[in-house]
């Protein structure tokens, strides 16, 4: 084939090319905006079945909706009333009793001893005079480093504040959000569309609340658990449990191996004549992942999204390596919406073909 004009053609693909790269870099800078809206949005969808519902009861959507917001809100607040406290309680006493281990050491020289006599093959006087050196001759980028991850901290809290804001105003215009969304189809498949849309959020709605659900389950059961055996700090730990089951597929065995090593920790040695608490733990959060794995979240999520187990672990490991903690809860309700989409569209195409 002949090109016309080969220069012409030339410089407007090199100049499309540019256009991509710079398209791609504004994608990268605006990657902390774009987490916040989409977050924000999955939030907003997992409120709006609760919306939704007081509607049915002939609400307005502004009534509805506040009176959502303060349902949710107070529930936030009364928690934090209940348990922040606990847990500043708790997590005092967890600063001193590990004040309390450090200082059950006579010196330094007799703490080093000890690690020396522990690990006789090892010259730890030897390994820690390098790593002495190694800060000081680093001091500046540590420094560094710690500025950061204060600034990160202040970024998240910001963040957070802004997500909320989003959630408000998504959840208040969702109705004309998806009025537009649907005006830009063609009228003659727009009926279709919406329809199939409409089966999407839905799905995302009931897996954001099957979500919280879980992790509220894990939560009261492990401070149950904690406080019956005696364990350490049940409150924080609990806390830990519930953030943890936020996240799907590694969240809930991540939040127990933090709960068990706290234990382990705090609790070494055996109370009494039976096991240690840490084994304990240990033992039954192995019991709780199997029934949390084949009985809880099937049913929960089945009913929610309607996703096979095996998409479902295929999807939270491909979102979260993309996108990290944000890909991983938003993997599984986007695998829901290409498996509605391919049962309803491609497949009927196919079939008539």
């Amino acid at each position: 084939m002949k090109l016309q004009r080969p220069f012409t053609t030339g410089l407007f693909a090199a100049l499309g090319v540019l256009l991509a790269i710079a398209i791609g870099a504004a994608v990268l800078q605006l990657a902390t905006v774009l987490t916040y809206v989409l977050t924000a949005v999955f939030l907003a969808l997992g409120l709006d079945p609760l919306v939704s519902q007081l509607e049915r009861l002939r609400l307005p959507r502004w009534l509805a909706m506040l009176i959502a917001v303060v349902v949710v809100l107070g529930v936030v607040v009364a928690i934090a009333f209940l348990i922040v406290p606990v847990i500043v309680s708790q997590g005092a006493n967890l600063i001193n009793q590990v004040t309390r281990i450090a200082s059950g050491y006579n010196g330094w020289d007799d703490f080093i001893g000890q690690v020396q006599a522990a690990v006789p093959n090892v010259n730890v006087q030897d390994l820690l005079n390098q790593a002495t050196q190694y800060l000081q001759d680093n001091a500046g980028v540590i420094t560094g480093g710690v500025l950061s991850i204060g600034a990160g901290i202040l970024g998240g809290i910001g963040g957070s504040v802004i997500v909320v804001i989003l959630t408000l105003y998504f959840t208040a215009s969702i109705n004309e959000f998806k009025g537009a969304l649907y005006r830009l189809v063609p009228m003659s498949r727009r009926q279709r569309f919406a329809s199939i849309a409409e089966q999407i959020f839905q799905a995302v709605g009931r897996y954001v609340i099957g979500q919280v659900g879980l992790a509220l389950v894990n939560g009261v059961l492990s401070f149950v658990f904690l406080t019956v055996v005696g364990a350490q700090l049940p409150a924080v730990f609990a806390f830990i449990a519930f953030l943890g089951s936020l996240i799907p597929l590694v969240g809930t065995i991540s939040g127990a191996v933090l709960i068990v090593l706290g234990q382990l920790l705090l609790m070494p040695n055996a109370t009494g004549d039976g096991l240690p608490i840490w084994v304990i733990t240990a033992i039954y959060y192995l019991v709780y992942m199997q029934v949390e794995a084949y009985l809880l979240s099937p049913r929960i999520m089945n009913r929610a999204v309607k996703v096979p187990g095996v998409v479902v672990v295929i999807a939270a490991l491909t979102g979260g390596t993309l996108l990290g903690i944000l890909g991983a809860l938003i993997a599984i309700p986007v695998a829901a919406a290409i498996l509605l989409i391919v049962d309803q569209i491609i497949v009927p195409k196919q079939a008539e073909s």
